[in-house]
Parts: C-alpha cells; structure tokens; sequence
C-alpha cells in the first residue's frame, strides 16, 4: 500500500540574484539560514536555490582566477560550503536544495586529475543528503577555455516523508527521452533549478517544466538564477524567477499553475522568494484513478504507433 502523503506542502522558491556579492562564504551561509528561517515562518518545507547559486562564491575568490579556474576554485570550497549548510534543515525543519555547484568526482577513461560536474544538493531535517548530477550539459558547460564540466549518467528517485521525488537540473527538463522514462516512476513533487542566459532560455526551461507536469500529473517546481557574478545590471541578459506548476485538471487548477513569479533581469536589483503551496496527495489521487482525471499520465509507451514518412528511418 502506498504511505499516505501530506495533503499540502509549501515550497520557498529563492530566485537568487547573482550580482549582489557575497564578502565571504560565512556571510553567503548567513543569507541562506536568513531564507530559511522566512520559509519556517510560513510553512515552508522546503527552501530551493536555482543552478549554480555558488557563483556568488566568486565574489570573494582571488582576484587573479581565471576562467578557466573557476570550476575547480569552486569545487575545492563546496565541501566547505557543505559542512556550514548542514546543520541548517534539522534547526529549522525545512529542506534545503542548494542549488547547483561544481562538484570533483574521480575521472573517468584514465584521464588524470578531477573531473567536475554541476551537482544539486538536497538536504533533508533528519540529516540526509541526496545528490544529482546534471545529465544534459549546455555547450557553456562544456568549453575546455571556460567552465569544463563532465555529464552525469544516473537519476535518483529521493523517499522523503512518502514523497517520490526527483532533482531534474536545468537544461535536463527538455531531454524528452529522459522525462518520458521518469514519467513512469510515479513521482510527487519534481525540483527544477535553472539558470538561462537570455529571455528565450528562461521561457523553454519553464515552458518544459510546465509540460512535464501536465504529462506526469505530478507537482513540478523551477526556480532560476537572476544575473551573473561580475555583471553590469543594465546589459545582463539573465533572466530569472519561479514557479510551480501542478496538472492541468478542472478539479485542480485549469491553468495548470499553483503559483509564478514573472521573470527578473538583474536591473530589477531584486532576490524575491516565491512561496507555493501544493496538493500533493490530490495530484497522487489524480494520478492514480482515485479521482477523476480529464486525461491519464503521458508514460504509456509510444512504440506501437507506426509513422507514415517517406524519409527513411534511422537505424
């Protein structure tokens, strides 16, 4: 029998504004434990950062790191960063997902020294710690002169008070062949952090994380970065925000919307929170037929169809 799950859950999605600098990672760790003390005081179960909300880190960096250093500054203070965040969700009984940060993991091939790759966090109030690896990298990620990450190749289904729930990084929410695999797992709650470097960028991640909810009849939260470190407000094209999509069901929400926070350029100057509240045990009933339902979970396999092209297939 499948546990039972809270009627709702409030989530505190943090669009952190990477422009406003950090002097140093105890005063970057304050401004996280600030946040989650305002989640408790509403409700919140869970604070989220969006991707890569380390890069503040840089603002305190030596100031000759080049580049192509950055990573691997970044990912010899994560450890760092780690051990002062733990405390944090069993003080306040809020869930932390930290965002993303660059993280060394033995290479693999016989390469020498640490490959790097942009990992999420969770942080759970009994003391677990969950991590995922983003999977589909953007050619950003990837750039022997800049940021040199390496792809991960698992995805972890977390238990979290009955909850199935599953970190979904960024650009991963549009990998189709992914999401239609997960689509069959019967998870509740899906958490997207994000940072998109233009308008466009923000509107397919989020457009993705909406579709994914409506497909799976599941709970999908994205919250993305505002500006990068080092950025002139009035020419930084990032563009960030939250939101939290639910199914798009009469009985639920007919927008397929439960709360969205417009997206923010750094000019804004601002770091907003969005709180959403979500029925999860409704989408759970909806999910599984003990409600009605308009349409069933998009997981049934699409092999039996047959598609009538003259271009040949690919083998």
């Amino acid at each position: 029998m499948t546990a039972p799950i809270p009627e709702t859950f409030t989530a505190a999605l943090w669009a952190a504004n990477l422009e406003l600098p950090a002097v140093s990672l105890a005063a970057w760790t304050a401004g996280v434990e600030a946040r989650m003390a305002e989640a408790q005081s509403v409700g919140a179960r869970l604070l989220m950062l969006p991707e890569f909300a380390c890069a503040q880190w840089l603002s305190f960096a030596p100031a000759d790191l080049p580049l192509a250093g950055q990573v691997a500054w970044l990912a010899a203070v994560a450890p760092q960063a780690m051990g002062a965040l733990r405390p944090l969700p069993s003080r306040y009984g809020v869930a932390l997902l930290a965002g993303t940060m660059p993280w060394a993991h033995p290479s693999a091939g016989g390469r020498k020294g640490a490959a790097y790759r942009n990992r999420a966090w969770l942080l759970l109030p009994d003391g677990r710690a969950f991590a995922q690896d983003k999977i589909c990298l953007t050619p950003s990620e990837r750039n022997p002169n800049g940021w040199l990450l390496t792809p991960g190749a698992d995805m972890n289904v977390i238990d979290w008070d009955g909850l199935r729930v599953a970190i979904v990084i960024c650009l991963d929410v549009e990998f189709a062949a992914l999401m239609a695999r997960l689509g069959k797992l019967d998870l509740d709650l899906i958490l997207v952090p994000a940072k998109t470097d233009m308008l466009s960028g923000y509107y397919r991640v989020f457009g993705c994380a909406k579709a994914r909810a409506i497909e799976m009849q599941s709970a999908v939260c994205v919250v993305g970065a505002i500006g990068s470190p080092f950025g002139h407000p009035a020419y930084d094209t990032v563009m960030g925000g939250a939101a939290a999509y639910v199914p798009c069901e009469a009985a639920l929400s007919p927008t397929g919307i439960a709360a969205a926070l417009e997206p923010h350029a750094a000019a804004s100057g601002l770091s907003p929170v969005l709180n959403a509240t979500l029925a999860l045990a409704a989408y759970r009933r909806i999910r599984h037929g003990g409600a009605e339902a308009e349409v069933w979970p998009a997981s049934w396999p699409a092999n039996r169809i047959k598609i009538a092209d003259p271009a040949p297939e690919e083998p």
